[in-house]
């Protein structure tokens, strides 16, 4: 009986000291990233190319996306700054060019890519969705092909600056 008090006091003890990882979320991007008045920032990627990326940050840019665009270089993208990590849905409503969807964990890893996503010309809101398979605080879309051109692949590392 005295093991399981003891046991249960070590317990409460660790969780008071060592907070519990589940249910935990971030309400902003980690301090060593700073994306206050920025409107681009450059990507670089494992091969050590920068990718000029445009900054979607606030609901309106998010839910705007690259929507409308016929055209972008190669070498530029859009990246989806989220406060918290979930798994995010994305669609290619209204988007007129197929994109490479990245979805990156909170320290610029690459946990999940959907390469060559075509767009979709359907006028309702039946445009197929795509999502993650692992949580993401960040998304980076390029034009398609270009993750590979960039030889950018699951487990990748990105740095931002």
């Amino acid at each position: 009986m005295l093991n399981i008090i003891s046991i249960g006091i070590h317990l409460i003890i660790l969780g008071l000291i060592v907070p519990p990882v589940w249910g935990q979320s971030l309400t902003h991007p980690p301090s060593d990233t700073n994306f206050d008045g920025k409107d681009i920032v450059e990507i670089i990627t494992p091969q050590q190319s920068i990718i000029t990326a445009e900054i979607a940050d606030t609901p309106a840019e998010r839910s705007t996306g690259l929507m409308f665009r016929t055209q972008m270089p190669s070498d530029h993208g859009m990246l989806f700054i989220f406060r918290e990590l979930d798994y995010w849905n994305f669609w290619m409503k209204n988007t007129k060019m197929p994109l490479d969807i990245i979805w990156l964990d909170v320290d610029w890893k690459v946990v999940h890519i959907e390469s060559h996503v075509p767009i979709c010309t359907k006028t309702d809101d039946s445009c197929p969705r795509y999502r993650t398979l692992k949580e993401a605080l960040y998304v980076l879309e390029l034009r398609a092909g270009m993750a590979e051109h960039f030889n950018i692949l699951v487990d990748s590392q990105l740095t931002v600056k």
